[in-house]
């Protein structure tokens, strides 16, 4: 715990700041390769949330959406209609935004729909970097790009497929979140951390092919 303490104060990212929340973000979830379904589902609809405005703003909403969409359960969300879309327009826990809240539903169909064909959302995210964190070594936040070359490709497919609210820096932001790249700066306690947990690139893993035999889609939770 000692060795620990002195990790953190030796220096984190210097978009954490002192906000309790945002600390708390940075230290425990945010580069923390993820692949359950929920978790990924539940980025999806607050990366979307958050367009056009603040992290923060988002986190200090969390539990909020969490209510307001059935704990991120994307078969729930999927069936949301007219009516219970209406009825989130008045949640003052959320961003009350027409656009957002119904591509938060759109997004659950389309997510569903990639679980059908791939077996998982996971496996079919994860394979754009064939299972395994790209570890970037930024010295300063200057240095962290807002999109990429590979964001604005998944970005590109994720549209295809119908989904919305998923621009290449909304689609970066969603992978430093998820894991899929670890862009804490080196002198920040976190990046070995979070790069531990990263499992070893064995050869080239191929992209994974549509599980059309499959009768069942994976649990979202």
């Amino acid at each position: 715990m000692a060795q620990r303490r002195a990790a953190r104060q030796a220096g984190r990212c210097d978009w954490a700041g002192t906000d309790p929340t945002y600390v708390e973000y940075h230290d425990t979830e945010w580069g923390v390769p993820l692949h359950d379904e929920g978790a990924l589902f539940e980025f999806l609809v607050l990366e979307g949330a958050q367009a056009g405005l603040s992290w923060i703003t988002i986190l200090r909403r969390r539990e909020s959406y969490r209510k307001a969409f059935a704990s991120f359960d994307a078969r729930k969300v999927a069936r949301f209609d007219r009516r219970k879309i209406d009825r989130l327009l008045q949640d003052e826990g959320i961003i009350r935004n027409r656009q957002k809240v119904e591509s938060a539903v759109t997004n659950a169909r389309a997510f569903l729909a990639v679980q059908k064909e791939f077996g998982s959302f996971a496996t079919w995210i994860w394979s754009f970097v064939d299972g395994v964190p790209i570890q970037n070594h930024f010295r300063s936040m200057a240095d962290i790009p807002a999109k990429t070359a590979l964001s604005e490709k998944i970005s590109k497919e994720l549209v295809r497929r119908g989904f919305k609210f998923v621009g290449p820096t909304i689609v970066y932001a969603h992978m430093q979140a998820t894991g899929m790249v670890n862009d804490h700066i080196i002198g920040c306690f976190r990046h070995q951390e979070v790069a531990a947990l990263a499992p070893k690139r064995r050869g080239t893993v191929r992209r994974p092919s549509p599980a059309r035999s499959r009768t069942s889609r994976s649990d979202p939770r």
